[in-house]
């Protein structure tokens, strides 16, 4: 599939490892993108069963780099395995390819419509730069990875700093299983070091990127990406803010739900998850606080502190916690412990904050930007506030929004506040808390800038394949040369949307 080299500055000489590696992704792009579906998901499963079979040794080591509990990283294992196995069946489905047949007309609306057929096709060899806080489920055989295996594109994985020896070993246990279920060489590394993943990225044979981690440094890489001589697509998974809009009626029937919700989900993993809650909008004189202060001791007393993934989330959690506490009418409802170790190993427990909204909307350059951790921020609003309002307000783009009504509450003002999330949000939930993002066909996890670099695509759920496809279309070409989604015979039996000759005369009907 080579892409010639050019001479342009921006392009650096790799290291003959990473040379070695990169070739050999671009090597494989043709014949990897011809597997038969089937053949594809076959190695998708033994990658998931391979997974399976060393959940005691990967979670072990997952524990000894990450601080993450054994429970959450089986769970997120499994995940990463169950994930791996929709995606096999989506592709043997076929649907997944959008082929379209449009037959030869000669008495077209417009005139003689030659035959045409179009169809999605692999990209080519992708990077992958690993998040540090999904140790399995967005890293080495996380989300992005699974998605551009199931297009059929070659995979070079960076792996994250915090968990080294884990992505190593995953990626030796995914490469093994793909190698034995008769996929190409090539068609997946794994690959170490900051200066490595962006020389890789500049490479003009890889043909798109992915990212889980903060905003400063998906930007960077996105605008590498994208400064390239060949722009390629860049689909960045960022920072989110997450905002919580609850409305009185709740409050009034559902209190002891919302503040057990609310710490549940702001306290789990440490809050480093980025679907946590980080601001709360509710009504001025809720009376929470002495919930909230239980609710948060029960749960210090059933986990005791946590570890932060490592020293660089540590400064920066610390940091950002500092501005927050500083601004001007910030109340602490909850003082939360930071202890660093002569490491800079962090351990944390919950600190929940409240601020009117007069001083959040004076104090927003110090309190509005996430803090990654166990903290989030009650913003108190006055009787008859516009939530919609705020949303246009304050927010620009998050991968989720939450409303919190009463059971069976609707109104107008919440109709209009539904409006107004859909243009900032990936998912809308009514009810429930953001962390914890189901597997399924359905899923959006995504959304506008900061949330993601490209906010018509989902890093979770079965549309994440399409980030990894690019339509080509075929005019007047005869059967033998057409792929296999596209000919007559359809060896592959996927779906084929087909427009037979003479429909055109009654297009419209349907709208009359």
């Amino acid at each position: 599939m080579t892409t010639p080299h050019t001479n342009s500055p921006l392009i650096e000489q790799l290291d003959p490892e990473i040379e070695a590696i990169v070739a050999a992704a671009d090597a494989a792009a043709l014949a990897f993108a011809d597997t038969t579906p089937k053949e594809r998901g076959a190695a998708l499963v033994a990658a998931a069963d391979a997974l399976d079979a060393n959940a005691d040794e990967l979670v072990s080591i997952a524990q000894q780099e990450t601080g993450l509990s054994e429970g959450r990283l089986r769970g997120e294992l499994n995940r990463t395995a169950v994930q791996l196995r929709l995606f096999a069946d989506v592709i043997v489905d076929g649907a997944y390819l959008d082929a379209r047949i449009d037959a030869f007309d000669d008495d077209y609306a417009l005139g003689v419509r030659p035959d045409l057929r179009r169809v999605l096709q692999p990209v080519g060899p992708i990077i992958n730069f690993a998040a540090s806080n999904f140790p399995f489920a967005f890293s080495v055989a996380g989300g992005d990875t699974a998605a551009a295996l199931a297009a059929g594109s070659p995979v070079i994985l960076k792996a994250h700093s915090g968990h080294p020896k884990l992505s190593v070993r995953t990626g030796e246990i995914v490469a093994e299983a793909l190698k034995s279920a008769g996929m190409p060489d090539g068609v997946f590394a794994v690959i170490t070091g900051q200066q490595n993943g962006t020389a890789v990225l500049k490479d003009p044979r890889i043909q798109a990127g992915s990212f889980t981690g903060s905003e400063h440094v998906g930007r960077l890489l996105a605008d590498i990406a994208a400064a390239r001589p060949q722009p390629i697509p860049f689909f960045g998974e960022l920072g989110s803010t997450n905002p919580v809009f609850v409305t009185q009626a709740a409050l009034d029937t559902r209190a002891a739900d919302l503040v057990s919700g609310f710490v549940g989900s702001v306290s789990g993993s440490a809050g480093q998850l980025c679907t946590k809650p980080g601001f709360v909008f509710i009504p001025a004189g809720h009376g929470l606080d002495e919930q909230i202060v239980s609710a948060v001791d029960a749960a210090n007393e059933s986990t005791g502190e946590q570890r932060l993934l490592n020293p660089g989330i540590t400064r920066g959690y610390n940091g950002r916690r500092d501005e927050v506490l500083a601004a001007n009418g910030v109340r602490t409802i909850v003082d939360g412990a930071s202890r660093v170790d002569d490491d800079g190993q962090g351990w944390t427990t919950p600190t929940i904050v409240a601020v009117s909204l007069d001083d959040f909307r004076a104090g927003r350059e110090a309190i509005l930007a996430e803090v990654f951790g166990p903290f989030s921020v009650l913003v108190e609003v006055p009787e008859g506030t516009d939530y919609a309002a705020l949303v246009n307000e304050f927010f620009t783009g998050s991968l989720t929004t939450t409303i919190q009504a009463a059971d069976g509450e609707t109104s107008d003002e919440l109709a209009t506040l539904v409006r107004a999330l859909r243009q900032v949000s990936g998912r809308i939930l009514f009810g429930g808390w953001p962390t914890g993002v189901a597997v399924t066909y359905a899923q959006q996890h995504g959304g506008p800038w900061p949330a993601t670099t490209n906010d018509s695509s989902t890093s979770v759920g079965t549309a994440a394949i399409g980030r990894f496809l690019r339509p080509v279309a075929f005019q007047s070409m005869p059967e033998e040369l057409l792929p296999a989604p596209l000919k007559d015979s359809n060896p592959w039996g996927v779906p084929q949307r087909r427009g037979d000759a003479g429909e055109s005369k009654s297009w419209g009907s349907s709208a009359r």
